[in-house]
């Protein structure tokens, strides 16, 4: 518990109007039930009649019921005052408040701190596989160098080309060949003539 400060005058004196006003309203709720109970009494009869004076009984039932009524409501404006005073002048309360808020809000910062350092960790090994694992993929694809991967594709489809290029007169040499035999053939066949005459 901290130590309790003096309170300025003003203050002093609000606290000392707070203490009057419960006192006076927790009076006048006694009195007045008091009162009531006693009305609630049946005494001997008097000069006025039983009629009249039940009448006078049940008007002052009700005003002392009334009475009653507002002191609770005026119980229940101070307990509302005190709260008031209490939020707007107790100090020491309100900033072991804020400083327990404070506590809890650095805590939670850690914490995220330490996921977010987690995660940063996971993120970067698996990056680094990937990494890895494109690398080791794209290095099949073009020469031993190290080469970008743009450059790689552009190589490797050069090396199509000139493939497809080289394969071509390849396709078209046994026709090339062909045609020297095939002449001859043709040659032998036409030099032979009709074939051979019978002499008669």
């Amino acid at each position: 518990m901290a130590q309790q400060r003096a309170l300025p005058q003003s203050k002093e004196t609000l606290l000392q109007s707070y203490n009057k006003r419960l006192k006076d309203d927790i009076k006048s709720i006694m009195d007045n039930f008091t009162e009531i109970i006693k009305t609630a009494k049946i005494e001997d009869e008097t000069q006025v009649s039983r009629a009249t004076q039940g009448e006078q009984d049940n008007y002052e039932m009700h005003v002392r019921a009334a009475n009653i009524v507002r002191a609770g409501e005026s119980l229940m404006k101070l307990v509302s005052d005190l709260k008031q005073f209490l939020i707007l002048n107790d100090f020491p309360s309100v900033n072991e408040a804020i400083d327990q808020r404070n506590q809890q809000l650095r805590a939670l910062q850690e914490e995220c701190d330490r996921k977010l350092i987690t995660l940063r960790d996971e993120v970067s090994i698996d990056l680094y596989e990937l990494e890895e694992e494109y690398y080791s993929s794209s290095s099949s694809l073009c020469e031993a160098n190290d080469l970008p991967l743009c450059e790689a594709y552009w190589r490797l489809d050069l090396d199509t080309d000139s493939a497809d290029g080289l394969s071509a007169p390849l396709l078209a040499s046994p026709e090339t060949g062909a045609g020297p035999l095939q002449s001859a053939a043709s040659a032998h066949s036409h030099g032979g003539g009709p074939g051979p005459i019978e002499h008669t």
